[in-house]
């Protein structure tokens, strides 16, 4: 009977996990009329070359994710690196439909199996913050070109005393990351979390080395995801320097990271007005930029999510073991 109960409730949950993924991809694509409109406007065969160049690498991007995933999963159990992706795919799905997609952790811990799938936390949280590192401190560089040249032009020591708090932040970043233990002992010394310390403790038996190698993948990740972006304004007509691309995308990259967001629907509200407004410094038409962000969105979150689905639906109630 118990069995029965366990089985109905997982097959309830999952049903309820596709339902509101299928409403939210749906949600997500009705509506968007002005962007399918802009995307036939530049409908040639440049464009769609691009496009297809950004679309080959959403494995390649992901594949990082789980790769990732699979080299910090090991402190808890051991993995291969195909359910290591699996677990990536299920956790994108349901943080497509959770606040500042904290599903993602729900997803790869149902599947692990180990009894200590619960410290899993800590190192998904590890995985999201060198992300987080790589993050702030492409957006640092980046955000700082564009402040140096369109504000405060006479302000030229404001703009300094800016790049000083900036190199700051990326050394408390950098501190803190590769300490992880310093987290813990804040955590230690503050009594509300206190209750959350069992579970990341795990972030302190990561060496020198295995923290170097994740943020080495999330940085790799990082540029493939900015390439991606890059790719999508040069079809719909962006034409800018190296230089001028690099600090735009980083600084709406390091917008969107910072500010939290419902769900992976809203997403798409704080990327568009960041990148609308960043590359509108370089005279860029604000459609031409939002046509981009969109169909960044639509590659990298949309379709894996959809995708997603099938290991949704293909996820077992497991008895976990020692």
């Amino acid at each position: 009977m118990t069995v029965v109960l366990k089985s109905s409730g997982w097959l309830a949950l999952k049903l309820l996990v596709f339902g509101l993924t299928s409403f939210y991809l749906y949600r997500a694509v009705q509506g968007r009329t002005d962007w399918f409109a802009l995307f036939q406007e530049h409908d040639n065969s440049r464009l769609r070359l691009l496009v297809f160049m950004a679309a080959a690498l959403i494995p390649v991007n992901w594949g990082l994710e789980a790769w990732k995933w699979w080299f910090l999963a090991r402190k808890i159990e051991t993995v291969s690196f195909l359910r290591a992706f699996r677990s990536v795919m299920v956790g994108l799905t349901l943080g497509f439909i959770t606040p500042n997609r904290v599903g993602d952790y729900a997803g790869r811990i149902l599947e692990m199996r180990s009894r200590r799938r619960i410290h899993a936390i800590g190192a998904i949280f590890l995985g999201r913050f060198a992300q987080l590192v790589v993050t702030v401190m492409a957006g640092s560089l980046g955000g700082f070109y564009l402040f140096w040249h369109f504000y405060w032009p006479e302000f030229p020591w404001a703009k300094v005393s800016i790049g000083l708090f900036l190199l700051a932040g990326n050394a408390f970043c950098f501190l803190f990351f590769f300490r992880a233990t310093l987290i813990l002992a804040m955590m230690a010394s503050f009594p509300p979390a206190r209750r959350f310390l069992p579970y990341l403790r795990v972030l302190a038996r990561y060496n020198f080395s295995e923290l170097g190698y994740t943020l080495l993948l999330a940085a790799a990740r990082y540029a493939v995801f900015g390439l991606q972006f890059g790719l999508l304004l040069s079809a719909f007509g962006i034409q800018l320097s190296l230089l001028q691309y690099v600090s735009g995308i980083s600084s709406t990259f390091l917008l969107k990271s910072i500010v939290p967001s419902f769900s992976a629907l809203t997403d798409i509200g704080m990327r568009e007005v960041s990148a609308m407004h960043f590359f509108s410094l370089f005279d860029e038409p604000e459609l031409n930029v939002l046509s981009a962000s969109l169909s960044l969105w639509f590659l990298n979150i949309v379709v894996p999510s959809a995708l997603g689905l099938i290991f949704v639906a293909r996820l077992k109630f497991k008895k976990v073991s020692e």
